[in-house]
């Protein structure tokens, strides 16, 4: 069985390119139907913003990209001068390999992140459900899943939050050990603060209070998380309710200055997130006591510490992934060797006892017992000698990782005659 990863990825193409290979749910099924039923293969298509790769096995040996590269841009109506120099291909080790990593979110371009898992799992419940799978595919990414998984929960590449939205709360977490008396308060709209927004309102606070200059805008980001809208010239008034500030309007210029901010009352510990560029909140603010002001260097800041955190993991979560990727690899090929080993192994065994039973009965009366069993016990050395060869050929490691294995077993089913 030869199995086949090929694809291309954030890595090595460009955006326009991976745009251009993608596949939507409607086209990733065609794709599938033709791979199995046209070509012979298991088929998994994985396709997200950051790769495009197609992982096949079947029985016979895989082109190394070329037939496949020609599909792949064949699908898509373009060149093959177009796909070709973006496209890499791995063979057996070095596929088990690439699809562990990737699902371990060490081929990730954010290390760590969680999504790619999901994806993995999607892509082959895909598959599965057409019925272009079988037994190495299904076996591979479940295997996939154990791996990720182990990753995940045996070292801290995963630890941590790398998106300035999700560290937002772990500042806040600093400054307040709990949410459900708290009011938060979002000035503006921005795609950030939506972002933001989502994971504060994950930590159920008491109130959430929307403002923003334009009402439809603040109606509409209060609806997404059960908040309330509140109308622009009413921010000193919600300011000195709120606990934790969320703002992200972008305006040209500070909209809370360092003498506004002074004149609104206020009895209780605030923590402002002022992820706006230019920022909102005049830096002046903050005093470390009552006020807390974070800005989006802040936040970086944390993110950078995190992946800084993450990669001191990766060197331990590539050895799962290399002793997991070996171990598969030979475990699939011992069910395979181990029937066609068994089969030569009777065959030989039926041939000695056919001719030491034929030479007995030649020479009956001749030999004694001690005779006969010098003979048994020749013609069984010569037997395990003679297919001690073959065995360790089909054992080789190197034969296993780079698919030469195949081409032994049917060199060494059509030398004996053996069933398929």
């Amino acid at each position: 069985m030869e199995l086949l990863a090929l694809g291309c990825s954030y890595r090595n193409t460009a955006v326009e390119v991976r745009e251009q290979l993608a596949f939507t749910d409607e086209q990733a099924g065609r794709a599938l139907e033709r791979l199995a039923s046209e070509l012979g293969y298991e088929a998994v298509i994985l396709s997200t913003c950051n790769r495009v790769e197609l992982y096949l096995a079947r029985s016979g040996p895989c082109p190394l990209g070329g037939d496949l590269t020609r599909f792949l841009a064949d699908f898509h109506g373009l060149s093959l001068d177009r796909v070709r120099p973006h496209v890499y291909a791995y063979r057996q080790l070095d596929a088990v390999r690439h699809l562990f990593r990737v699902s371990a979110s060490l081929d990730s371009m954010l290390i760590g992140e969680g999504q790619i898992a999901g994806q993995v799992k999607k892509a082959y419940e895909k598959a599965l459900a057409l019925g272009v799978t079988g037994p190495v595919l299904n076996v591979l990414f479940m295997q996939a899943r154990k791996v990720a998984r182990r990753v995940r929960t045996e070292t801290g590449i995963s630890q941590g939050h790398v998106s300035v939205s999700s560290a937002a709360v772990d500042y806040v977490r600093e400054v307040f050990d709990h949410f459900s008396d708290k009011t938060v308060l979002v000035i503006g709209a921005g795609k950030m603060g939506e972002l933001t927004l989502k994971h504060l309102a994950a930590q159920r606070p008491a109130r959430i209070l929307v403002t923003n200059r334009s009402p439809d805008k603040a109606y509409a980001v209060a609806a997404g998380c059960g908040g309330e809208a509140v109308a622009w010239d009413r921010l000193d008034e919600v300011l000195a309710q709120a606990h934790i500030v969320l703002s992200t309007t972008g305006a040209p210029e500070p909209i809370v200055t360092r003498e506004r901010y002074l004149k609104i009352p206020r009895r209780h510990t605030v923590a402002i997130l002022d992820i706006a560029v230019p920022r909102d909140f005049d830096p002046r603010i903050h005093d470390g006591d009552q006020t807390f002001l974070f800005n989006i260097d802040d936040l970086m800041k944390v993110r950078e510490a995190t992946l800084a955190r993450r990669r001191d993991h990766i060197a331990p979560a590539e050895s799962i992934v290399e002793a997991e990727a070996q171990k598969f690899v030979k475990d699939i090929a011992r069910r395979r060797v181990g029937p066609v080993i068994d089969r030569l192994t009777k065959s030989l065994e039926e041939k000695r006892r056919e001719i030491v039973t034929k030479l007995f009965l030649r020479l009956n009366g001749k030999l004694s017992d001690g005779d006969k069993q010098y003979i048994e016990g020749a013609f069984s050395l010569l037997q395990n000698q003679f297919l001690h060869g073959p065995i360790r050929a089909l054992n080789d490691e190197t034969a296993v990782t780079t698919g030469a294995r195949h081409t032994l077993l049917e060199a060494m089913r059509k030398l004996f005659h053996l069933p398929e």
